[in-house]
């Protein structure tokens, strides 16, 4: 199984009943997914970042940007819940490459992570309310961006991803 520790759940497990919108949590791990969007633009490398809307469009601390990520349902398999994920967030012509996901090396605890290469001009359509715009940006943006600092580790990890 690959997967990471999310040292940002405070909750142990079984605490972890649903999502903010009322979805069921798997009970066992992993308990989700990041999928790190990556494609060669003319400028170089750039990773999709979505904004997330709950704290409205100005908000820029903790968990405001992110790469595609969520919850694993119950029975859910770990691709099949980053593939959904990327659907859900990114929109159906970044999940149609969802078959070529590859999970990170070497990982091993309760948040499983992908790599996912997309050709540059893949368009990207929002289709959650979760979030409220994203944009594609280079490495040391999203670090910059990216916090806690487990949510900027998966744009590191997958960057040094050949």
């Amino acid at each position: 199984m690959i997967a990471m520790v999310a040292d940002d759940i405070a909750e142990s497990p079984a605490e972890l009943q649903t999502t903010h919108d009322g979805l069921p949590i798997s009970q066992e791990p992993p308990f989700g997914v990041t999928v790190v969007v990556r494609a060669a633009s003319p400028d170089g490398t750039r990773y999709l970042l979505l904004h997330r809307a709950h704290q409205g469009p100005d908000y820029e601390g903790d968990w405001a940007w992110t790469p595609p990520a969520g919850a694993r349902l119950p029975g859910e398999g770990v691709g099949q819940a980053a593939r959904r994920e990327l659907s859900e967030e990114a929109g159906p012509d970044v999940a149609a490459f969802g078959a070529t996901l590859r999970p990170f090396p070497g990982e091993a605890g309760e948040w499983a992570r992908f790599l996912l290469d997309v050709p540059w001009g893949t368009p990207v359509e929002l289709v959650d309310p979760e979030h409220d715009r994203w944009e594609w940006v280079a490495l040391e943006e999203g670090l910059r961006r990216c916090r806690p600092e487990q949510v900027a580790d998966a744009l590191r990890v997958a960057a040094d991803l050949a």
